[in-house]
């Protein structure tokens, strides 16, 4: 693990991206508990300075999905299920996510729901915040899997699906910044679904990310300039829309008016 924290945290002008099979190392080192509390901080911290390359950011999202439990979906429910990836920092303002996707099942479109309990920087209320004070017990995966089925709704707490992220977290909480997992955590994909919708804060943050969705199964992919980076389109303001479908990314501008 040294090696690759020497590469990563050699400063402004020294530092360097990882190949793929370098970050895949690191990666794995990462999410399986191989690298200590210490090493895996001054990784990520220096992932945060230098800014992850698509390649790294792909071999965090395949570690992570790797060592991760996933829905077993009839082939009607995958195709039409839409993942709705949204921050695990939480949120200050309203979730409408949890409305559309409530409106959304009622007429037949199947979605799913992802997070977990808020995280720093923001500590905002997540998704799993809100649906614990409505009573939703988190499930195993077949329990999510029937949800979907029966219901066309579902929801995953990650901490449930993908272990790991129970151990990061202490780490996560205590450096206290974004890093390469912020990103990585939306892409794990544990409904194994076609279709997703995310959010991201900045224009070039999403153009970065276009080179790793040819590499995920998703087949159509919208990122949107969401409210406080999530996937949510502000009504208040025009927002970019990035859609990602056969490989062409292509976008346009979604006015409230």
């Amino acid at each position: 693990m040294q090696q690759w924290i020497k590469e990563v945290a050699r400063g402004k002008r020294g530092a360097r991206n990882l190949t793929y099979e370098e970050a895949k190392q690191a990666a794995e080192a990462i999410v399986t508990g191989n690298a200590s509390p210490v090493q895996t901080a001054a990784f990520l911290i220096a992932e945060r300075m230098k800014t992850e390359s698509p390649e790294e950011l792909l071999a965090f999202t395949e570690a992570l999905r790797n060592s991760s439990k996933t829905l077993n979906l009839s082939k009607a429910v995958k195709d039409a299920v839409i993942d709705f990836a949204g921050p695990y920092t939480g949120r200050h303002s309203f979730l409408a996510t949890i409305p559309v996707s409530l409106l959304l099942a009622g007429n037949g479109v199947p979605v799913f729901l992802h997070g977990s309990d808020a995280l720093p920087p923001k500590y905002g209320t997540s998704v799993k915040n809100v649906l614990d004070k409505l009573g939703i017990p988190e499930t195993d995966p077949a329990q999510t899997a029937h949800s979907l089925e029966e219901t066309s709704i579902g929801f995953a707490a990650a901490e449930t699906f993908c272990k790991p992220f129970v151990r990061m977290r202490k780490i996560r909480e205590e450096i206290g910044v974004r890093t390469v997992l912020n990103t990585a955590e939306k892409l794990v994909n544990f409904s194994d679904a076609d279709k997703l919708m995310m959010g991201a804060f900045h224009r070039t943050a999403i153009q970065k990310m276009h080179p790793v969705f040819q590499h995920l199964t998703y087949k159509e992919v919208f990122i949107v300039q969401g409210v406080e980076g999530s996937e949510d389109v502000p009504v208040h303001r025009g927002s970019f829309v990035f859609t990602i479908k056969n490989g062409v990314i292509d976008s346009f501008i979604l006015k409230p008016e």
